[in-house]
């Protein structure tokens, strides 16, 4: 019997800010137990942000420097394979609840009245969307208003999050979403896929009820320092995006932010307990992660943005109940969301497409190190759309555009980012984990650059290049025929 699928993205969701992660104050209980019953990926990384950059690679098993989605509104490419097709492929029916953020292929549209075109909160191709929760949150506000709720609250979706803190926990979004889930789960009988797309613990920072006193600004952790020695991209973030200056105010953003957390772990332990009471827990896997991090204050910035891994280190779960050798398990290796959806396929037992950047987590799941894994971790990040409407661009003659973007290779050791205009920085991990002490000895930073470009290299687009038209042309580089 096929096993469901229980896919959950967090919004923002850094991988050091749950209990299994050894987080000193945050009580995750339920992500712990799901952690418990399967794989944690300590070190799992998102490949881009914001949200419809990092979901695109998520999504399609894809580097942004294939997938080309660079901005929250860049379309995704129809031709692109998806969890949700491969899904389809494996004869589930998969359904969403929450948002995607995947804007449409414009080429495939004729009418240019359709609105797709004028919004990138899309719905990846192969989902059936039960319930949308875009950045409009309507069907939550209408069902505040059915509750009696009248003016702001009802009418402005920021305001209506902004104030969850001045409402029962029972009423905030992560709820609503979680109960309309539920709904569905009751009318379920077979093997499913449903992929819960949360937007909490993402921004305004504040969470819902009770969650907001459950912690004090007082006893969280203050955020890693601004560095003294700065890329000129860092001071411009710093302007754009900057934290509170103020300790008390960042406390106090930081305590609702482990707030949003705690609150996401409770719907989580409600969905746990549903699963058992249906006797559906030994036959569901369950994969948690986020579309990327949040910098939280740390080198004095908000948001996810620029080349520091605040933005990128994510939460990563995979729960297989039919692997248990590896039930218990820590993985310390790089993993990346790239690899969700190789694993994916894995799991519901269809090829892996060749589209895909990441490899299987399975030899993990089994409790294995696979021979050859990779040795750092990548990311990207282009702001293009920060300087969209200063001007007009002329192409060909005008490439800004294609030198407003960065590359993150992060090992055990080092970080090395390289920008598209040719700067460089190199940060010493291993003795300042802290991102303040820069390296320029050649000895160091040419291995890195040079590894990043192998990296670049070895992720080409590679969907028709393993084929030849020759011998018949079938499979990868088939063999030319026996010589009689």
């Amino acid at each position: 019997m096929r096993p469901n699928i229980l896919f959950v993205t967090l919004d923002q969701f850094r991988g050091d800010s749950y209990g299994a992660a050894g987080h000193p104050l945050v009580r995750t209980p339920n992500l712990d137990l799901i952690a418990a019953n399967g794989v944690r990926l300590s070190r799992h990384y998102a490949q881009a942000a914001p949200c419809a950059p990092g979901r695109a690679a998520l999504y399609t098993g894809t580097y942004q420097a294939n997938n080309r989605v660079v901005a929250n509104g860049t379309p995704l490419d129809f031709r692109f394979d998806n969890v949700a097709r491969a899904a389809l492929r494996a004869g589930y029916q998969p359904v969403m609840f929450g948002y995607t953020d995947q804007a449409a292929d414009p080429r495939r549209i004729t009418d240019p009245a359709d609105p797709r075109l004028s919004n990138w909160e899309g719905v990846l191709p192969g989902f059936e969307e039960l319930l949308c929760l875009d950045e409009r949150h309507q069907p939550w506000l209408d069902w505040l208003r059915s509750l009696g709720y009248t003016g702001a609250v009802v009418t402005d979706a920021e305001y209506a999050l902004a104030t969850e803190n001045e409402r029962p926990a029972e009423q905030s979004v992560t709820q609503f979403l979680t109960d309309h889930f539920f709904e569905w789960l009751r009318t379920q009988h077979g093997p499913w896929f449903a992929h819960a797309s949360f937007i909490r613990p993402h921004p305004p920072f504040v969470a819902a009820g009770e969650f907001a006193t459950m912690y004090s600004p007082a006893d969280c952790p203050p955020p890693l320092p601004i560095p003294g020695q700065r890329h000129r991209l860092h001071d411009e973030l710093l302007q754009l995006s900057g934290a509170p200056t103020d300790s008390g105010e960042l406390a106090s953003l930081r305590a609702q932010y482990y707030g949003m957390i705690s609150e996401v772990d409770h719907h989580l332990g409600r969905i746990v307990d549903a699963l058992k009471t249906r006797g559906e827990w030994e036959n569901t896997i369950i994969i948690i992660t986020a579309d990327h991090g949040e910098q939280l204050g740390d080198q004095g910035l908000l948001q996810k943005l620029g080349y520091f891994e605040s933005s990128y280190q994510i939460i990563g779960i995979v729960r297989d109940p039919f692997r248990v050798a590896g039930h218990g398990t820590v993985v310390d290796d790089f993993t990346e969301n790239v690899d969700i959806m190789p694993t994916l396929c894995d799991v519901m037992d269809v090829p892996v497409p060749v589209q895909c950047d990441g490899l299987p987590l399975t030899p993990f799941l089994n409790g294995e190190r696979p021979p050859h894994w990779r040795r750092s971790a990548h990311y990207e990040w282009d702001w293009r759309d920060g300087i969209i409407g200063q001007r007009e661009h002329q192409w060909p003659w005008d490439r800004r555009l294609e030198r407003k973007n960065l590359a993150v290779l992060r090992n055990d050791t080092n970080a090395y980012v390289q920008f598209g205009n040719g700067d460089w920085l190199c940060f010493d991990l291993a003795g300042d984990p802290t991102w303040q002490t820069q390296v320029t000895d050649p000895a160091v930073v040419l291995p890195l650059a040079q590894e990043m470009l192998v990296w670049r290299q070895q992720n080409l687009d590679r969907q028709l290049t393993g084929m030849l038209l020759r011998y018949g042309g079938i499979g990868r580089h088939p063999d030319p025929p026996p010589v009689n």
